[in-house]
């Protein structure tokens, strides 16, 4: 089997990679490399199944180019501006990413399905469907109720996706993965700052007063439950993933201090002093929830030990 995969560089995307190459699978990786972008990719050479190319996917002529070149069975689409903060200051640039490169994808496949059928996942997120109370869960198939302009761009991109698979017959699958924490995680994100401003004793900024409440999911679990699609996940289907690990903001910053404190990894360590409550983002939602019965339907199954998972992801973050 041979992957191209798009965005390997960023959070997700190199947790999948280092995945796949020791299941001696070929990966071709097309990443435009930004701000985002992991520098950890020096070890990557190491492995002979291994290429790169430095590539914008909204470059029609190249990325085309490295599809035929390759022709993959599969392309795993992670590429995308996924800060949602930045979204709202200046969302040109999530308009450009997450929509025109995904049309352009699009096209590419459609464009080669003489030679042949590229199978696309599309990696989307959680936030298409919107806010929820303190009850129920979003299941596939559910109204997309987008509420920033980066949940808005990803959702047209899935639309577009779900367009092409009707219109052209290019085969594609969208997944729903919530919110992700682990290794090679982008420290603008809340649990590396919160990590990260701990090792260094700096305030920690908490929106609001931390109410809102996610469903954290480790990456390596995505990473999994991608793979498990590849394999096993039907064309034209929509998957959740999640683990159902949902805790508020707060209780999350206040468990990673919590295991400082524990740890004694500084002498003198006082999170009241640490902990700041500022002002909301606009438009921020209140909670996600995820239905997983779907994916594990096609035998996916994960281990529910989210605080290893968590004491895992700080140590890795105090190793750097």
């Amino acid at each position: 089997m041979e992957l191209l995969v798009t965005g390997g560089l960023g959070f997700i995307g190199i947790n999948f990679i280092i995945h796949a190459l020791k299941k001696k699978i070929k990966i071709i990786n097309v990443d435009k490399i930004t701000y985002a972008s992991n520098k950890e990719k020096k070890f990557l050479k190491n492995f002979n199944n291994y290429k790169f190319y430095k590539t914008d996917i909204t470059n029609k002529k190249k990325f085309k180019n490295i599809l035929k070149k390759n022709l993959p069975d599969f392309i795993i689409n992670f590429a995308a501006e996924t800060h949602v903060d930045r979204s709202i200051v200046n969302s040109k640039s999530f308009i450009k990413t997450n929509i025109i490169g995904v049309h352009t994808i699009l096209e590419c496949c459609k464009e080669l399905q003489s030679l042949k059928k590229i199978k696309l996942i599309q990696i989307s997120t959680d936030e298409v469907y919107g806010s929820l109370k303190y009850t129920g869960s979003f299941k596939e198939g559910d109204i997309y109720k987008p509420n920033s302009p980066y949940s808005a761009s990803k959702a047209a991109a899935d639309h577009l996706v779900r367009s092409y698979r009707i219109t052209f017959d290019v085969p594609s699958i969208i997944v729903h993965p919530s919110n992700n924490f682990g290794p090679y995680q982008n420290p603008e994100k809340l649990m590396p700052k919160t990590i990260n401003n701990c090792i260094k004793n700096k305030i920690i900024p908490v929106y609001g007063k931390g109410l809102q409440i996610r469903d954290w999911l480790f990456v390596k679990d995505t990473v999994n439950a991608i793979y498990n699609i590849i394999l096993k996940g039907k064309i034209g289907e929509n998957y959740n993933i999640s683990t159902k690990n949902e805790l508020s903001n707060i209780k999350l910053v206040n468990k990673i201090c919590d295991y400082f404190k524990k740890k004694q990894i500084k002498q003198v360590f006082d999170k009241k002093k640490l902990i700041r409550f500022v002002q909301d983002r606009p438009g921020h939602d209140f909670r996600y929830s995820l239905n997983n019965i779907k994916l594990k339907s096609i035998g996916w199954k994960y281990k529910t030990n989210f605080e290893k998972k968590l004491y895992e992801t700080i140590e890795w973050y105090l190793s750097r």
